[in-house]
């Protein structure tokens, strides 16, 4: 169940997602939150900084610094998050996810939960959406951020 709290932070990271998509980037944007407070967001920026680890999840991270903990936060995401996210969400002890949406890319959500994560899965309308219009548009982009040929 969502919380008002989830609503403002995912509808945060749907905005991060929208910008990277108008910056001709993949749509996935991602916000660390401490309780009802922001504590970084960011966006996929593999395009537009030729950074191929810069998924949405690892520059909201990247933008929040160090954290002396990180088992008081929510990482809210757009797009379920691939293997190398959902890894670091266990190596830094992130306890709760929420995922905009898995419709169109099924991430790690089993893996997260196997590893004691809580993961809560919007199925928000406007992340799949923009997903959707990214992947019927670039399909190039898609497979290379997801690493298919």
């Amino acid at each position: 169940m969502l919380t008002e709290t989830d609503k403002k932070f995912l509808r945060k990271a749907f905005n991060e997602a929208k910008a990277g998509f108008d910056e001709g980037g993949c749509p996935i944007g991602s916000v660390l939150a401490r309780g009802d407070a922001l504590v970084a967001a960011g966006r996929n920026q593999r395009v537009q900084q030729g950074d191929p680890i810069a998924h949405g999840e690892m520059d909201a991270l990247r933008k929040a610094g160090r954290q002396k903990t990180y088992r008081d936060t929510t990482l809210y995401t757009s797009l379920s998050p691939c293997m190398m996210c959902s890894g670091t969400i266990i190596q830094f002890g992130i306890p709760r996810v929420v995922i905009g949406e898995n419709t169109t890319f099924g991430g790690n959500e089993q893996f997260l939960k196997d590893k004691g994560v809580e993961v809560i899965i919007a199925n928000d309308a406007d992340c799949i959406a923009l997903m959707q219009k990214f992947i019927d548009e670039k399909p190039e982009l898609w497979a290379e951020d997801i690493a298919e040929d």
